[in-house]
């Protein structure tokens, strides 16, 4: 990570409106929760995931993509990619072995009756939530692994949402309870300075230049 030195030679070049919002959104970030995307293959609907995601505060998301590798649809992300920090995966199972040696408990999201309600979870453990495809759900492999499994409740025909539509849900229920609790959900200091070093190396087109006008002040 760069110097404490270098991040404030960087912030002083935004705007005092920049930078007042890069202060006020990093204490809203959170890693108590992060949000893992399986072999979903719409590109939209990973984008809009991740546009969700940064709506709600969640740093880290995880895409796993074991049968295609796609490339974001910078489009519909609408520059959420900037802001948020995406880990990619070619095989569920190495993530979630990743994700256990980093302290968080899998929870798979299912419409399966057995699961838990959305409003019962229980947010005190950092938790890594997945989410599959419409069509198909999660893999057989993450559902038998998964520590528990969450659902929304739905009381019309359809049973289903769009996996877009189901992160929107579920962020907005589980960071507002989030938000609301006693629980220790903020970016430690050394994450705020690493997350907010990234958003301004990708702010300023110049940065090679920047790096250079730095070492030799």
């Amino acid at each position: 990570m760069a110097s404490i030195e270098f991040l404030a030679f960087l912030e002083e070049l935004l705007t005092p409106e920049r930078k007042a919002l890069f202060n006020k959104v990093i204490e809203q970030r959170t890693n108590h929760f992060t949000v893992v995307t399986e072999d979903v293959y719409q590109l939209h609907n990973t984008s809009a995931v991740i546009r969700s995601c940064d709506v709600f505060g969640i740093q880290n998301v995880h895409v796993i993509e074991e049968q295609k590798v796609k490339k974001i649809d910078r489009e519909i992300a609408m520059g959420a990619q900037k802001w948020v920090t995406l880990n990619r995966h070619d095989d569920s199972l190495k993530c979630i072995s990743k994700l256990r040696e980093d302290g968080y408990q899998i929870i798979a999201t299912s419409p399966n009756a057995e699961a838990i309600e959305l409003s019962d979870f229980d947010i005190t453990k950092p938790s890594a939530l997945f989410l599959g495809t419409e069509k198909d759900g999660l893999s057989n492999e993450v559902l038998s692994i998964a520590d528990q499994c969450i659902r929304i409740p739905m009381v019309g025909f359809t049973e289903s949402l769009n996996i877009s539509v189901s992160a929107a849900i579920i962020l907005q229920e589980l960071t507002s309870r989030l938000r609301k609790s006693k629980i220790s959900w903020e970016l430690s200091d050394y994450d705020k300075n690493e997350v907010k070093f990234e958003w301004l190396r990708k702010s300023f087109k110049n940065f090679d230049h920047l790096v250079t006008r730095f070492e030799n002040s």
